[in-house]
């Protein structure tokens, strides 16, 4: 086949979780780090609302990168890097992992012969750079190939596959060094709304929680329903949030840190109808959560929010645990796709991993092909 393209790169596509990135191997990536942004913005067809130029699919759940590579350390695999990639904007941020994509590293390591598969579970330990946090993925092995199908269900993704265990150990203070950034369980802000009381929480990723009721939301929303009235207060919250943390001032949070902090949006538990038309009881749930993601309503949650969640449902004093009152060692997240679990280990007050259930696969193994050649 002809083409006019003057560089191609070895990739696979996987889904990992609820969302969708490119995976590749971090010696294929370019040899000079300053060119990893333009690279990944021509891979994903960005600044197009459509990406209808590269791999992105025009959703920030599917406009993201997983860049793996062999870690040289005793007791760990792999060094995994999280790119976040922009859809209009000339953005590519590092500054945080992604949970679901982290599910897709195991499988890929597995898959390109950077760790040995063991039969019947095959345990992949992955060094997190975004957090400089360790992840363990139990991913199943059968005959020295990937287990695909099983019976496990995570909500945001139609039928089943193999249950893939992910454990995120010590992800306390991943971004800023300390679970509560400002030093506050909670704190008030001044708004253009007026006072709003908020929570920043930071494990796995940092997140700022608001109450639903505070933004005259209640909290059952899907992502159709968060009106731009709704979007703009959040992001405002977010901004000043992001201001606290000292990533950017607010005038500059979009631009410059368009992915942290995570705005997230709590509410009690209640009766709603998931994106598939499923009512779920609040019974089934601790809490209700609505997250954002790079200024969009999530269409389901990221697992770095359910761990930053749990963690928060511990802390004493925060909008979370006046919501999760138990001390349960799971706690039940209520999101747009469904109902999500995460496991608590703790040692005492501590805790030390927080692990919850995906399911992965590769989509295709190939090349991508981009009109500059990258050293």
């Amino acid at each position: 086949m002809k083409t006019n393209s003057v560089s191609k790169t070895n990739c696979m596509i996987l889904r990992a979780g609820t969302s969708k990135g490119v995976f590749f191997s971090e010696k294929n990536m370019p040899s000079n780090r300053d060119d990893w942004t333009p690279f990944l913005l021509e891979v994903m067809g960005s600044p197009d609302k459509r990406q209808i130029d590269g791999l992105g699919g025009a959703n920030s759940l599917t406009s993201k990168v997983a860049i793996v590579g062999p870690s040289g350390q005793d007791g760990i695999d792999v060094n995994y890097t999280f790119a976040q990639v922009s859809i209009d904007t000339n953005t590519v941020a590092f500054d945080s992992n992604c949970g679901n994509i982290s599910s897709g590293v195991g499988p890929f390591a597995i898959a390109t012969g950077m760790v040995e598969a063991q039969e019947p579970v095959t345990r992949v330990m992955i060094n997190n750079t975004n957090s400089n946090r360790l992840i363990e993925a139990e991913v199943q092995v059968e005959d020295g190939e990937l287990v695909v199908d099983g019976d496990c269900e995570i909500p945001g993704v139609p039928g089943t596959g193999a249950k893939l265990d992910l454990s995120f150990y010590e992800s306390q203070g991943a971004s800023t060094g300390k679970l509560l950034p400002t030093g506050e369980a909670r704190q008030t802000i001044q708004t253009s709304a007026g006072e709003i009381e908020i929570s920043i929480v930071d494990s796995a990723a940092p997140l700022v929680y608001m109450r639903a009721k505070d933004l005259g939301l209640t909290g059952k929303e899907l992502h159709t329903d968060f009106t731009e009235k709704d979007l703009t207060l959040i992001e405002e919250i977010r901004s000043i949030a992001c201001e606290l943390c000292g990533f950017a001032s607010r005038e500059d949070a979009t631009r410059l840190s368009p992915a942290v902090p995570k705005a997230t949006v709590i509410a009690a538990p209640q009766d709603y109808t998931d994106m598939s038309g499923r009512v779920q009881p609040a019974e089934k749930m601790d809490l209700l959560i609505r997250m954002m993601s790079m200024q969009k309503p999530h269409q389901a949650l990221a697992i770095t929010g359910a761990v930053c969640t749990a963690n928060a449902a511990r802390v004493p004093g925060s909008l979370v645990s006046e919501i999760v009152t138990s001390e349960s060692d799971e706690v039940f997240l209520g999101h747009p796709g469904g109902v999500m679990r995460a496991a608590i280990k703790a040692d005492g007050e501590h805790i030390s991993a927080i692990t919850v259930e995906r399911t992965a696969r590769i989509l295709i193994a190939g090349q991508v092909f981009t009109k500059t050649r990258f050293a």
